[in-house]
């Protein structure tokens, strides 16, 4: 961790520290040793042509998303249980998750025919449910969050004397997880310059690095978070495990607030940097894999291409092998449209902008000649008063960052106020839907983003809080396959009013920020 990504693709990965070769002596056996096969299978490491031409780098996906189960905790979860005593077998296994390592464990102690409970929220979409109960778990729906559903699992195992199966901080865990670093330096044609891996609680990243450091210390191992849930990386750089607030929940593969005790530990000696990518990057690097592949991955599954893309661009290295670990699809169907609105930005390929245009004859005409040729995503225009109009659009770039430039500069010298909303969350969340939704005589609007947990009566429970105190002027909905709905909402509250307001928010407990200084709501959804 002390050398920028720069220097990391220039001079190579610095040695470990001293005592750390008998740790990795250790899990190199532990990894050898691993009865990962029973179950889970040896996936292919593949060419990604399309995206190598683009990158001017030789990519490889290591397909873990092609797995029994999807993803690569089949790994894990299976050498845990297996690994574990005779005795330990027959009192049965329990975990806690919504997600791949819940169906890990479920399809393990099927196979191996011991009873293996599994305890999910109630909030967990029922393809997953259904999925769990098919690989054989006994679902045990609790809580309406992980929190909820681990305490009771915890609660399962004191009273039923099961053993608990830890999705990410156990030798054996990690060590099934490692298995995949040695069949990338088994299957890899040419020597491997980087390995890119997503991380959550860090189980599989310690996995790859320990082995990777063993056999292959000349190899950089380089660990990828999203933005909002940079767990790792924030406790390598604070040389400490830190708990996060909040993590988003896009990526809800890797939303760990906190990594491992191993898991950092291992870490901490092994891995050569750390990186995050923002969710536009993300659904990028989703799309990125399905032209290469025809693979749809969930968003934690992409975030290591997304990676490997980020460090190419950073560093400038080229013709390097680059190997990135394509970790699960358990994608919920109704995130696509969601991720394919994202892609383009993510790829800037496409440039959203707010532009001010003047209510006369011949004005739009005009704005239009200058965007050209450019392919329009999105065009939303309605009259607001005689003097000046709001613009809404979205123009397709075939030279990115550069283009969208060129075009601001153009539009500024014509005499357009253009503002980019290219990265700004609420436009790309909200206001795109609800351009033309001005309200005349709204006074002291105040405007806030607030994160509605997906359960049954999260609304009402709003509203209730709320009372009757307050006068709700603007209500936007979206959800995209989250455990939270993302809520926009206007309220009308000055003064000594607006701080009950916000004290009423605090008493709710949903997390919230206020956007009513958010230029695009200045420009397209304020009342003047």
């Amino acid at each position: 961790m002390k050398q920028s990504l720069t220097q990391l693709a220039a001079d190579g990965p610095q040695p470990c520290a001293q005592g750390v070769a008998d740790s990795l002596a250790d899990y190199r056996a532990r990894i050898e040793a691993a009865r990962v096969y029973d179950v889970a299978i040896q996936t292919p490491l593949m060419a990604a042509p399309q995206l190598s031409a683009r990158l001017g780098n030789r990519v490889a996906f290591k397909r873990e998303d092609m797995q029994p189960v999807h993803s690569f905790k089949l790994r894990g979860a299976y050498n845990k249980i297996a690994s574990l005593s005779e005795a330990e077998k027959a009192r049965g296994v329990i975990c806690a998750s919504a997600g791949n390592h819940a169906q890990g464990v479920a399809l393990s102690g099927r196979h191996l025919g011991i009873r293996a409970v599994i305890v999910m929220p109630r909030t967990t979409p029922p393809i997953k449910v259904r999925a769990v109960a098919n690989f054989g778990g006994e679902v045990v729906l609790h809580g309406d969050g992980y929190d909820d559903a681990a305490a009771h699992a915890n609660e399962l195992m004191a009273r039923d004397g099961l053993v608990y199966i830890h999705p990410f901080d156990d030798p054996e865990v990690i060590a099934g997880q490692g298995t995949i670093a040695r069949e990338i330096l088994e299957q890899a044609a040419e020597p491997v310059h980087a390995i890119f891996v997503c991380v959550g609680g860090g189980g599989m990243l310690s996995g790859i690095a320990a082995y990777i450091k063993a056999v292959a210390p000349h190899i950089r191992v380089i660990g990828v978070e999203p933005e909002d849930a940079a767990s790792m990386g924030a406790a390598l750089a604070a040389d400490e495990r830190v708990t996060l607030p909040e993590v988003g929940l896009f990526a809800d593969g890797v939303a760990v607030k906190r990594v491992g005790e191993e898991t950092f530990r291992v870490c901490r000696d092994t891995v050569d940097a750390m990186m995050t990518v923002s969710i536009d990057e993300l659904c990028a690097a989703t799309r990125d894999i399905y032209e290469d592949t025809r693979a749809l991955t969930e968003p934690a599954g992409a975030l290591a291409v997304a990676g490997a893309k980020k460090y190419a661009a950073e560093t400038g290295v080229e013709n390097a092998h680059l190997v990135a670990v394509t970790s699960g699809a358990n994608v919920n169907f109704d995130r696509l449209s969601y991720i394919a609105e994202r892609a383009e930005l993510g790829e800037q390929r496409e440039a959203l902008l707010a532009v001010t245009i003047p209510e006369r004859p011949g004005a739009f005409l005009e704005f239009c000649r200058i965007v050209g040729d450019r392919s329009i995503s999105e065009f939303n225009y309605r009259y607001a008063d005689d003097e000046t109009a709001q613009v809404f659009c979205g123009v397709k770039l075939a030279n990115g960052t550069p283009e969208r430039d060129a075009l601001i500069s153009d539009l500024n010298d014509a005499g357009y106020d253009v503002l980019d909303m290219s990265r700004n969350e609420m436009a790309k969340l909200h206001v795109r839907h609800m351009v033309g939704g001005r309200a005349p005589g709204v006074g002291a609007e105040v405007l806030y983003r607030v994160e509605f947990p997906e359960r049954p009566g999260a609304l009402l429970r709003f509203l209730e809080a709320m009372g009757s105190r307050w006068n709700i002027s603007l209500f936007h909905y979206r959800n995209h396959g989250h455990a939270h709905g993302l809520v926009l909402v206007g309220v009308q509250a000055a003064g000594e009013s607006a701080a009950a307001c916000r004290e009423a928010l605090d008493a709710i407990g949903y997390d919230y920020a206020e956007e009513t200084n958010n230029p695009v709501y200045q420009r397209f959804l304020k009342s003047r």
